[in-house]
């Protein structure tokens, strides 16, 4: 059994499609405010390799944490969900 680690995963998305084979995935989560006890939303932003050219802006997308392939590229485009 060949394993290669448990690999990091997040569903966004694709916010930036300019580039080539790549793009930018907008990851949304929602945290507890420390001090007032509300729920805020917060937003990460991934540099993601889109080896097809496939994603396009608004997809909604699973990235997978990989090598680094660039100075900000260390995520890849997994799949395209529905």
């Amino acid at each position: 059994m060949n394993v290669r680690g448990l690999r990091k995963t997040r569903e966004g998305v694709v916010i930036a499609d300019k580039m080539d084979k790549s793009v930018i995935v907008e990851v949304s989560r929602t945290v507890l405010h420390p001090l007032y006890q509300k729920y805020v939303r917060k937003r990460t932003r991934f540099m993601a390799h889109d080896e097809t050219n496939e994603c396009k802006v608004g997809d909604k997308v699973r990235i997978v944490e990989s090598r680094p392939l660039s100075r900000r590229k260390r995520w890849r485009v997994q799949e395209k969900l529905a």
